[in-house]
């Protein structure tokens, strides 16, 4: 039976754990690996400082730290700026979407020429809605010319749509008083990514991590052995809560009936692009084969 305790799900979260798969692979499928590789560009962290922050320019690592929120300044300098000496803004962006297209095309024969085009109208319609004040990788990413075919358009909505929903989680969390360090320390006990994984795919130096968990100490977010208390554990859910809400407006565009309807032709995609991530996951992308929870 159900538990009754438990929030609904939101139509931001529903529809969350079904595109950031599909943005997703840009970052764990192989086929986008590849893609960065034919340009020169190797080393998995050239190609996500790269992919993810080529909409912004050739930019240096201040920005990008600050609104990619959770990684250690030092990680990002050492792919930014150089990374700009190896491959430019636009050959990164046809990098990443000509990954994106390779990793997901073997989900294009369970929709079809016409349904395929149906999801990518829906989803860019949702992108389109997508409010941009003070979201710089989604007002970025949303200033991008759209891709002519309907499975790049798909892509490149559901990066604009994640982006949007990455700004106003950043926001939230700044609004609930944490900085980067520590939002990696408190989430590394929730999420089912210990530290060891977590630290190293942020970049914090073990004495950053200690400074930061005492923070969380001070303030009763993490007892004495580490492990998030109760009080973590309902910052979360307002935490999450305030994202969700951040994130609502795009799906606004879409009347009930064209909502579900994108659901549904958008799970078949996201399930296989589920196939090609890691589990559990250190960005928190929800398994869209596992029921929500």
């Amino acid at each position: 039976m159900p538990d009754d305790t438990l929030p609904a799900e939101s139509t931001a979260r529903r529809m969350w754990r079904l595109f950031e798969p599909v943005h997703a692979v840009t970052y764990f499928a192989p086929a986008c690996a590849a893609a960065f590789e034919r340009t020169g560009l190797r080393g998995f962290w050239r190609g996500y400082f790269a992919g993810r922050a080529a909409p912004l320019g050739p930019v240096g690592a201040a920005p990008v730290a600050g609104s990619f929120f959770g990684f250690a300044p030092p990680m990002v300098r050492r792919a930014l700026p150089d990374v700009w000496t190896k491959i430019t803004p636009a050959m990164a962006l046809a990098a990443r979407l000509d990954g994106a297209r390779e990793a997901l095309a073997p989900a294009e024969a369970e929709l079809g020429p016409n349904q395929l085009a149906e999801l990518a109208d829906l989803l860019r319609t949702a992108a389109g809605a997508a409010p941009l004040a003070g979201r710089v990788l989604a007002a970025a990413n949303a200033a991008l010319p759209w891709p002519g075919d309907p499975l790049g358009i798909i892509w490149q909505a559901t990066t604009i749509l994640r982006e949007h929903r990455g700004d106003g989680h950043a926001a939230a969390l700044v609004t609930a008083g944490l900085d980067g360090a520590e939002s990696c320390v408190w989430r590394s006990g929730l999420d089912g990514v210990g530290r060891e994984e977590f630290q190293r795919v942020r970049g914090w130096s073990d004495d950053e991590w200690t400074s930061a968990a005492g923070r969380l100490r001070t303030r009763g977010w993490l007892d004495a052995t580490g492990a998030p208390t109760p009080t973590a554990e309902r910052a979360l859910r307002d935490i999450e809560a305030t994202t969700d809400r951040l994130a609502a407006a795009p799906w606004d565009s879409l009347n009930p009936a064209a909502l579900d309807r994108c659901a549904t032709l958008l799970t078949p995609l996201a399930q296989h692009a589920a196939t090609c991530l890691r589990w559990p996951n250190p960005i928190g992308v929800p398994d869209p084969r596992q029921p929500p929870g």
